[in-house]
């Protein structure tokens, strides 16, 4: 059975290429979310494996949108994705719950491997 994913970024385009890897990898995206409530709201429907959440989305953030998260499933693996110079921002998401990060742009092989990390954990 494919392990499923739920990617949030705001930008299509991020959310197309993090999607790519991930099926091409096997794994089943079966949702995406482009603001951090959106995130919080397909989490509690579809109850995915594997949460991808950019940090900087708008209205409610990434980081907030993992706080949401793990208040609903302390257990939720949650992925952060983060721009280069996020640094700071990605202490504070690892404090809030998420498991690990990535830095943008994105290469194949670092998403799979933090991705494995993350649902090994």
């Amino acid at each position: 059975m494919k392990r499923t994913v739920l990617v949030c970024d705001d930008a299509l385009f991020m959310r197309a290429m993090v999607g790519d890897i991930l099926r091409e990898a096997g794994y089943d995206v079966v949702g995406e979310a482009e603001t951090g409530a959106e995130a919080v709201e397909k989490f509690k429907q579809l109850r995915p494996e594997l949460v991808t959440m950019d940090i900087v989305m708008p209205g409610m953030g990434g980081i907030d949108a993992v706080r949401e998260i793990t208040k609903t499933d302390p257990q939720a693996k949650i992925l952060m994705c983060s721009a280069m110079g996020q640094q700071a921002l990605v202490v504070e998401a690892i404090q809030a719950g998420a498991r690990d990060f990535v830095v943008k742009p994105f290469q194949a092989g670092r998403v799979l491997e933090a991705v494995e990390r993350v649902l090994a954990a």
